[in-house]
């Protein structure tokens, strides 16, 4: 998905603002212009991740043209970052991961007390993080 960004110039000074306004509350900054950029993709990726998590739908980006004329943007440069939602995807993947004995051993009995598969626990735990 490639969604629109507005950027506001920023100098010596101040940062370089970044909003994206198909994803309220979305927006982040950064002291250059790649520096913002980065920050902003980054910004992006936790808010489409937060968004999943809590079973929420991904908003479909709009044309940039939509957002160019709106008075809060006035002077602002606008860009548009590509986001690969594959990178988002919930689909399940088999891994084969090597670990000592005493920590797996550790990892199934919180599983089973946990009521969870070995996988499952591991998967609630990362996310809980």
């Amino acid at each position: 998905m490639k969604y629109p960004i507005a950027i506001e110039p920023g100098n010596e000074k101040h940062a370089f603002s970044v909003v994206v306004p198909d994803l309220p509350g979305c927006f982040s900054a950064g002291d250059t212009l790649d520096q913002a950029l980065d920050n902003a993709r980054e910004a992006i990726d936790l808010w489409l991740e937060t968004r999943i998590d809590d079973g929420g739908t991904i908003p479909e980006p709009r044309p940039i043209g939509e957002h160019y004329n709106a008075p809060e943007y006035a002077g602002w440069i606008w860009a548009v970052l590509e986001i690969d939602l594959a990178q988002l995807s919930d689909k399940t993947e088999r891994v084969n991961i090597t670990l000592p004995s005493r920590i797996l051993r550790r990892i199934d009995r919180a599983a089973q007390a946990a009521g969870e598969s070995r996988s499952g626990f591991i998967a609630r735990r990362m996310l809980a993080m």
